[in-house]
């Protein structure tokens, strides 16, 4: 998939974009290189592969090394996420658990269905 290696040290244009679903299911790891324009999607069904993913913020990095030989010397940025029940992830926020923002225009997860409306969600 991608041509080039980085060094164990060195970061990688790679980024994970998304990652969903708990452990005891398979979750999907969106991984894209913008520079490039390419992105593909994996499956993962290995506890052991996803422990480093959990319990980790946004724009945190992690090794790709336990993905596999595959993926070796590459480092994954977080750019997203969603829970079981399709939640997004937001940046900014720094607490594990759900919480109930409320939303203006020009917040993203939220488009205005009319001019001042609100919502909290």
């Amino acid at each position: 998939f991608g041509s080039s290696r980085c060094g164990s040290g060195s970061h990688s244009p790679w980024s994970l974009v998304q990652a969903s679903q708990p452990a005891s299911q398979t979750m999907k790891l969106n991984i894209s290189n913008p520079t490039a324009g390419m992105q593909k999607v994996f499956e993962i069904d290995d506890d052991k592969k996803l422990l480093p993913f959990f319990d980790k913020r946004m724009a945190s990095e992690v090794s790709g090394d336990s993905l596999g030989d595959e993926f070796k010397g590459y480092i994954f940025r977080i750019g997203g996420g969603n829970d079981k029940q399709g939640f997004p992830m937001k940046q900014g926020i720094l607490c594990n658990h759900r919480v109930r923002l409320l939303f203006k225009k020009g917040m993203s997860c939220f488009r205005e269905r009319r001019k001042g409306c609100r919502k909290r969600k």
